[in-house]
């Protein structure tokens, strides 16, 4: 019987400076087949993203350089929850440096990827998606949104998926639950230190807190709540399988009617005065 407290790795004190792994390809338990960890630069260092892996860079917090050989782009944010994602995106052997105007943090993801693609940034007018899911479904219990950065039709040589969800607090995201045969990475922040929720890994229900990141594996439906109060953002990082990429998720049978045209009608509404 597998151990689910293996499925979730915490770091509640958060992260030093320098890269901190999170998962690593180079571990003998883990399956999800992706690099994914956290770096945190300071003002005025840089560092070296150059790979033999296909490598994305996500921009959490502070303003930095990206330079490579197509060019330089200078990047800035300051809050997950309310500014869209900037990230550069690049295939194997590409020469990428970092330079920190301010201190920053970012999350590094890599796979094991031949393909040769260009090196692209991107930002609020060239991502694929940012999209108001649920809304106007189930009372707005599950109205989320969903940045979808890259993934199969706008990158096809990728073997990457990446994107974030702001889940509103005391809704549900992820939902109605899903699997799907490529494994895949969510990492957690909230709107305060002491924010958490609960994120379903096929039977077993886990607390999530900040900084956590949970491994998803073996086909597990996936759902999320966060706790009323708190916001909770998630980088969400997949890794297409050969042969089998990502598309869609495939929704629980017996909860696929959530997100039918007659939910609404069917969902319970109390019979008295609220």
């Amino acid at each position: 019987m597998r151990n689910a407290d293996k499925l979730i790795v915490k770091n509640p004190a958060g992260f030093a400076n320098g890269y901190t792994a999170v998962t690593s390809m180079a571990a003998t338990d883990d399956k999800t087949g992706l690099d994914f960890g956290i770096l945190k630069i300071s003002a005025g260092e840089s560092y070296d993203l150059s790979s033999p892996l296909e490598t994305a860079c996500l921009l959490l917090t502070g303003d930095v350089t990206f330079t490579y050989a197509e060019g330089q782009r200078r990047a800035a944010r300051n809050c997950i929850f309310d500014e869209d994602p900037v990230a550069i995106h690049f295939c194997k052997d590409r020469s990428v440096t970092l330079t920190a105007v301010t201190d920053s943090e970012l999350n590094i993801v890599r796979a094991v990827n031949n393909a040769e693609f260009e090196t692209v940034v991107f930002d609020s007018t060239n991502m694929l998606e940012s999209e108001r899911r649920g809304k106007g479904q189930l009372e707005d219990t599950s109205y989320r949104i969903v940045r979808t950065i890259f993934d199969i039709r706008n990158r096809p040589e990728a073997k990457l998926v990446l994107g974030e969800v702001i889940t509103f607090p005391g809704r549900w995201s992820s939902y109605p639950p899903h699997h799907h045969p490529q494994p895949e990475i969510y990492h957690y922040r909230f709107t305060e230190p002491q924010g958490y929720g609960y994120c379903q890994l096929g039977e077993d229900i886990k607390k999530v807190g900040m900084y956590d990141t949970s491994l998803i594996l073996d086909e597990d439906d996936h759902s999320q709540v966060a706790a009323p109060g708190y916001g909770m953002y998630y980088i969400w990082a997949i890794r297409h399988l050969d042969g089998n990429p990502y598309t869609v998720p495939e929704f629980t049978e017996e909860h696929k009617w959530t997100c039918g045209p007659e939910a609404n009608e069917r969902v319970w509404k109390p019979g008295f005065e609220l």
